[in-house]
């Protein structure tokens, strides 16, 4: 190590501090429930920091000398000077051509000849992505060690006092660390480079909890492995919607180990799907932190983009990968609010959905991370997919499975709670995210309503058929455009009945006339308009979503509740609702579905078509067979739609994410009503 502690230059931002809390032994039983409670306290901050009890120590199993002595893991190689005063790629590969043409010729035909070659890797490569040496945790923490003492060693005689013979080792305090930090970011003078084992997969290199198994044997380890708090069982809890997902997503519901040395970073970012996430560390020196609060989160992008435009203009979504440092005072400068937390040994720091995060740090260290979705999460969830949408970025999991998850789970507290009188702890935390106000109703009733707008917006002539159950279930299913989730909806066409559009894009699915693509709904809008009214504490609607999707009661039982079923539909309203006069697109009108549906292996029955109008003739309701036989259905209005009106619709809902640009429908001059009549069939999954 050659460069210096520069003690004279230090850059210490002046900012305020996190909260920071000491939940009492009771309140730490709860973990989601303590989260709940300092939720309204700590958001807007960003981040905080949790301090356990004084008696809650587990243990860490990365200490037991198998895996502190033998189990090797990856590092990467961070440039720390780089991180904000760095050129675009595309500059360095000019000036590696401008050396290269300045060599002498001799040689040059080899050159030339390599010169594809060069091209390609020199385009290809990415600031902040070189894979450094692989080191046990022993031999890694003798590495930071030297590092941090030779960095910021002292004349001898400083520490030298009269009659001390031996040398005292002084330690920097995270104060100094922090503006030496900035110092090397802000106004780099020399090369730094440090490693980080970063995103450590712990089901292959072990994570510091102990996790659950069969054989409890009453010590105290039992006690560690059944926490709330332990990371391994922090995203499953009940009441996180996370526990509706069936697959282990590693960093998502599988904790990521973070080893640590002195300047090693992790840039700013929001976690993924705008997630919460829990940090642990399990020992070593200090970590700072920085948050920004989720509602000026757009102001630390632009200030970002102000500030570092080659960067951006190069990569549009650099945020996306973790690479890039912007000071905390600039940021302050631009009127960005931000808060430091100091995370030390045995400390928890929380971070909110789509809390902006970074920090740096202080020495060896070892942490442990995971994310965890309480109902809160929901509508910040489903920003953040729709934003995904926008951006054509991949998701990690199915947002409509989790809240569709989320709500069965809630209609089944219901059901027991109105019906057999179960008021579990369980039971009542659904109930408290349920009604017309609550967080779970407030979600789905906002999915129903984009949901809604993209149905009216099909095409006309497009059939709408029933989605088999196991539609995704072996894998996700994505949007070929823009890969948005399919779980809820789908479009494909005869031509490519294995590749799929979401209802966003339909249009742009293939070249074929629409007459050959259908539509696969899991729910028809009247079922997700009724599962809204089931939350909102609609008793027949909670019956039959009960029965008919949840099986709770035998099918011929079920089947006593359809009489009520229509006449509380009736009575509430649940036909489907005018669109606001603020979109311009027209509802979709009916048309008869007529493709058959053994032709294709993900969908069922042939759906009645949303959005008609019952006029004059009157309708008869059967229930044999779980069917209701529709009269003559007059159909009024009928318009023609182009797709792209539609493209940009229902962000419009999400106010964070105004539609960038305005929708027109086109009028149709045709008027003239049509008459149909065909069977309706309402099948529940």
């Amino acid at each position: 190590v050659s460069a210096r502690w520069d003690p004279d230059e230090a850059c210490r931002p002046t900012i305020d501090d996190a909260p920071v809390f000491y939940p009492t032994v009771e309140e730490f039983e709860d973990t989601l429930a303590y989260v709940e409670k300092i939720r309204e306290e700590a958001e807007s901050f960003g981040i905080c920091r949790i301090i356990p009890p004084p008696s809650w120590t587990p243990p860490c199993l990365l200490k037991e000398k198998d895996i502190w002595e033998h189990a090797k893991f990856s590092t990467r190689i961070q440039q720390v000077d780089l991180l904000q005063n760095r050129e675009p790629m595309r500059k360095k590969t000019r000036s590696r051509k401008r050396k290269r043409k300045r060599q002498s010729k001799k040689g040059a035909t080899r050159r030339r000849a390599n010169s594809s070659a060069e091209s390609t890797s020199a385009s290809s490569e990415k600031f902040g992505f070189s894979s450094g040496s692989d080191f046990t945790l022993e031999e890694f923490q003798r590495y930071a060690n030297e590092f941090k003492e030779t960095y910021f060693q002292r004349d001898r005689d400083e520490d030298l006092k009269p009659g001390v013979v031996e040398y005292s080792k002084w330690e920097p305090s995270w104060e100094d660390i922090e503006g030496e930090y900035w110092r090397i970011v802000e106004q780099p003078t020399d090369e730094i480079e440090v490693y980080y084992g970063a995103d450590l997969e712990t089901g292959t290199f072990g994570s510091g909890f102990p996790k659950a198994s069969s054989m409890l044997t009453g010590n105290d380890a039992d006690k560690y492995a059944m926490s709330g708090w332990n990371l391994n069982n922090f995203s499953r809890l009940q009441g996180s919607v996370l526990s509706f997902e069936g697959c282990d997503i590693s960093g998502v519901l599988v904790p990521w180990l973070y080893v640590g040395m002195c300047f090693s970073s992790f840039c700013w970012h929001v976690e993924d799907h705008h997630l919460y996430s829990l940090n642990y560390m399990h020992w070593g020196d200090p970590k700072v932190w920085y948050g920004v609060p989720q509602n000026h989160a757009s102001s630390l992008e632009a200030a970002m983009r102000k500030h570092l435009p080659d960067l951006f203009e190069e990569q549009p979504g650099l945020l996306h990968d973790l690479v890039t440092q912007l000071s905390p005072s600039i940021l302050k400068a631009e009127g960005v609010p931000i808060y430091r937390a100091v995370q030390y040994s045995g400390e928890f720091v929380l971070t909110f959905p789509r809390a902006y995060h970074s920090g740096f740090n202080c020495g060896f260290n070892c942490a442990e991370a995971v994310n965890v979705a309480p109902v809160d999460w929901l509508e910040h969830g489903q920003h953040a997919v729709e934003l995904y949408s926008e951006q054509h970025r991949r998701t990690s999991l199915s947002h409509d499975k989790l809240l569709l998850g989320s709500a069965r789970q809630a209609i089944q507290a219901l059901w027991e709670i109105f019906f057999a009188g179960r008021e579990t702890p369980g039971n009542l935390r659904w109930k408290h995210v349920c009604g017309k106000d609550g967080m779970l109703t407030k979600a789905v009733r906002m999915r129903v309503q984009m949901e809604e707008e993209r149905v009216n917006c099909l095409p006309p002539h497009l059939p709408l058929r029933k989605m088999e159950k196991d539609f995704d279930l072996e894998s996700e299913r994505e949007c070929f455009s823009c890969f948005y989730d399919l779980h809820l909806s789908a479009c494909s066409c005869n031509c490519s009945p294995e590749q799929f559009a979401c209802l966003k894009h339909v249009k742009n699915f293939c070249s074929c006339q629409m007459e050959d693509r259908f539509v696969l709904l899991r729910y028809t809008i009247d079922e997700l308009q009724m599962l809204v009214k089931a939350l909102e504490g609609g008793v027949d609607a909670v019956k039959v979503w009960a029965c008919k999707d949840i099986g709770l009661l035998p099918g011929k039982d079920c089947d006593a509740y359809m009489p009520n079923l229509v006449q509380d539909s009736e009575a509430v309203k649940l036909e489907p609702s005018e669109p606001s006069r603020s979109w311009s697109c027209s509802r979709r009108m009916e048309e008869k579905a007529n493709i058959s549906s053994s032709s294709y292996g993900h969908v069922s029955e042939v759906l009645p078509q949303h959005g008609t109008k019952l006029k004059a003739s009157p309708s008869t309701v059967g229930c044999e067979n779980n069917a209701y036989n529709i009269g003559v259905l007059i159909m009024e209005n009928r318009v023609n739609l182009e797709q792209d009106a539609c493209m940009k619709l229902n962000l419009d809902i999400l106010t964070d994410y105004p539609a960038s640009k305005s929708v027109n429908a086109l009028d149709s001059p045709n008027n003239k009503s049509d008459v149909e009549i065909f069977s309706k069939e309402t099948l529940w999954l």
